[in-house]
């Protein structure tokens, strides 16, 4: 290299651009030698420049850093690390391998990436992926900001970046399918469904080939770093496509006024257990990175992926909030899903900590106050931490696990369910006792990507996943389902109906319950994986969303659509804390019946529900009847205000007539109303004419 090389600085960590060059810094605390492999072309076999860093010029502490003169955004760069082979030792130095920089802000290689070549001994130098060097001072963000909206107005849409658009029905052009600027072409779906936020299924680099032999990793658990938006769903060929694209789409869903939710998974790696490739963490520094057991050989697994990040480790947590502030800073996106958050909860030992340093960095971080912080609060380890996530934190949001498993016994019929869906309904207020806790920051959902979809909870007893090559033995088994009579496909008019039926009373109470509700693309459409409750490998028509469904299944999208509206115009839908569990005439506040005025039935035999809502201040008045029982049900109606009459909205038994704008609404006669077996019915009260 013809220009002069400086030393560089520890800080940034990555490749930071310069009007007059690059420094890159990276961590290695073990290493005896690192070597900066810069390559003309993305698919080069081999890089036209090895620079050696120097351990006493270019190491600063544990970090080994360079500035070079001249280099811009677009350059293609890796690492080759060296140090000692003891795994025994929890070393796993490999120098025939080409590593990541773990701050890589875009990945390129894909054409010629072979997982399997870097697991082997041997050099993959020609099958590795390199990163990229990002300015991101380049982009035009034409005055765009995260939105900042409440949990309180919040209507999550989790949804795949790929299979949204993917199948070939999706009227998007065959080079944008499954890309980001497919979904941008999507936009207009997404509003007129009337979500305020999409919850985007892992987009950070992640390894493809991590799947059973003959299928694909389609989920995206399984990250390569933290920082790269996934290239391949970017339909743009250059390398820095992925990153502009990715930001063509967040500003193009803050202008339709949605919000940018990332699933980001802080709790494992691509890199797998002790017989995986090494690509990047591993071979930088193992001890550093991974929970490791007493044996150092073998990974510490409380994820079920084969490894566990050292989450808490001063080195691993600086990287998690760095990639939380770039998403947020020059990406900006709203918020974050934690996937398998409590193993974050962890120490450096594995142990569960009760003050964990990196969830109250990350709680406390001023650049991410304000930005949506939501956890899976369990870990397949044993921890199951919903409602004392980080000893009752002040600003993370939970995934609601109970209100899925409440809702969908209680639908399905079984006993024993009235008390606990009434406090499903009413804010989950026994699990999460912090007095002053906003209700919203429940995350009610009865599907989401991990299990049955809400077509397939009203169509199948037994999950069905032999396609996924591991014998059926996959998935959970507790899904709470029921097939309504027939073990999938039906074409008896009676059995639909009653499926119908069913996932309206579903998507009924996921919207009428305090909290912030979260829909799974497609259940508006009657989306199915066959009976697959853990599709993360079909990348294929079993996963994608069928656009032909739209008009298909519209009494479903309609009944969706309007639910939606109709309660995020009502502001008792909307409260930022729990309802008043009595009357109350200057508060907001619930009050339970049964089949008859202010006596709710609470046995363990009972299968139905009534309750009032009322918000004094809104003059909002509304009468809610769940009826679970296979037979119709006769139930008294309270007084309403004066010069009122109660206006039925819903009735899910009505078929296509289950909603009805407010507007619309005819007059309720008499002092009862008859809920027809398995229904849910909202009245509301409207002056008299």
């Amino acid at each position: 290299m013809a220009v002069k090389l400086s030393p560089g600085k520890s800080y940034p960590v990555g490749a930071t651009v310069y009007p007059d060059g690059v420094n890159f810094s990276i961590f290695s605390k073990y290493a005896t030698a690192i070597d900066l492999l810069l390559f003309d072309d993305p698919h080069a076999p081999s890089p036209s420049e090895v620079i050696q860093l120097d351990p006493f010029a270019n190491r600063t502490f544990y970090y080994w850093h360079i500035f070079i003169p001249g280099l811009r955004s677009g350059q293609v760069y890796a690492y080759r690390a060296y140090g000692p082979y003891a795994p025994e030792q929890g070393q796993r130095f490999d120098p025939s391998k080409v590593l990541l920089d773990p701050y890589a802000k875009a990945v390129v290689g894909w054409d010629t990436y072979d997982r399997e070549a870097a697991r082997q001994p041997c050099d993959n130098c020609a099958q590795a992926l390199r990163a990229v060097i990002v300015d991101p001072k380049l982009y035009d963000w034409e005055g765009d900001a995260p939105l900042r909206r409440s949990y309180a107005e919040t209507v999550i849409y989790e949804m795949h970046i790929g299979g949204f658009t993917k199948h070939p029905n999706s009227g998007v052009d065959s080079e944008k399918r499954g890309t980001y600027a497919g979904l941008i072409e999507k936009i207009p779906y997404l509003k007129s469904l009337g979500v305020t936020a999409v919850e985007l299924m892992p987009i950070h680099q992640f390894d493809e080939q991590d799947a059973p032999p003959g299928l694909k990793n389609y989920w995206g658990y399984s990250t390569m770093t933290f920082f790269a938006p996934h290239r391949p769903y970017s339909f743009r060929k250059d390398p820095l496509g992925p990153v502009d694209e990715f930001r063509d789409l967040v500003k193009a869903l803050h202008k339709a006024g949605i919000e940018v939710i990332l699933d980001v998974v802080f709790n494992h790696t691509a890199e797998g257990n002790d017989e995986g490739p090494t690509f990047s963490f591993r071979g930088l520094d193992n001890k550093t990175y991974y929970l490791l057991e007493r044996n150092q050989a073998l990974y510490s697994n409380y994820t079920g992926c084969g490894n566990a990040l050292r989450a808490n480790h001063p080195i691993v947590g600086r990287m998690i909030l760095d990639s939380l502030r770039y998403w947020v800073q020059e990406m900006h996106v709203d918020g974050f899903r934690f996937d398998l958050a409590s193993v974050l909860s962890r120490s450096i030992y594995g142990n569960p900590l009760d003050q964990p340093g990196i969830l109250w960095a990350i709680e406390s971080d001023p650049l991410l106050a304000g930005t949506k912080l939501i956890a899976e609060a369990w870990d397949p380890g044993g921890l199951y931490q919903v409602g004392s996530f980080i000893n009752h934190g002040d600003w993370f949001a939970e995934w609601n696990g109970p209100f899925r498993d409440d809702v969908r016994r209680f639908v399905k019929g079984e006993q024993g369910t009235i008390q606990a869906v009434a406090n499903r309904i009413l804010g989950s207020s026994d699990i999460y006792l912090k007095a002053d806790r906003e209700p919203s920051r429940s995350i009610q959902f009865v599907t989401c990507h991990d299990g049955f979809t809400l077509n397939d909870l009203v169509s199948y007893n037994s999950k069905h996943n032999l396609a996924n090559g591991e014998n059926n033995r996959d998935g959970s088994d507790a899904n709470f389902s029921w097939n309504c009579g027939v073990e999938g496909t039906s074409n008896d008019d009676s059995i639909q109906s009653l499926r119908r039926q069913q996932i309206k009373n579903m998507l009924t109470i996921l919207f009428i319950s305090q909290g912030a509700p979260m829909l799974l693309m497609g259940d508006e459409i009657r989306r199915t994986q066959k009976g697959n409750n853990n599709a993360y490998c079909q990348d294929n028509d079993i996963s994608w969303f069928d656009w032909d469904q739209v008009e298909k299944n519209k009494e479903i999208l309609q009944f969706t659509q309007e639910l939606i509206r109709f309660t995020k115009a009502l502001q008792i839908f909307s409260e930022h804390k729990l309802l008043v569990e009595y009357y109350d005439k200057q508060n907001p506040h619930i009050i339970w019946h049964g089949v008859k005025v202010g006596k709710p039935d609470w046995n363990d035999n009972s299968h139905s529900l009534a309750f009032s809502l009322c918000h004094p201040d809104h003059g909002e008045h509304l009468y809610v009847i769940l009826n679970a029982f296979w037979e119709a049900l006769k139930f008294e109606l309270p007084v309403p205000e004066p010069k009122t009459s109660w206006h039925r909205i819903i009735d899910t038994s009505l078929g296509a007539q289950s909603i009805i704008p407010v507007e619309q609404s005819s007059a309720v006669n008499g002092n009862f109303y008859t809920a027809a077996g398995r229904s849910a019915i909202i009245l509301i009260t409207r002056p008299q004419i």
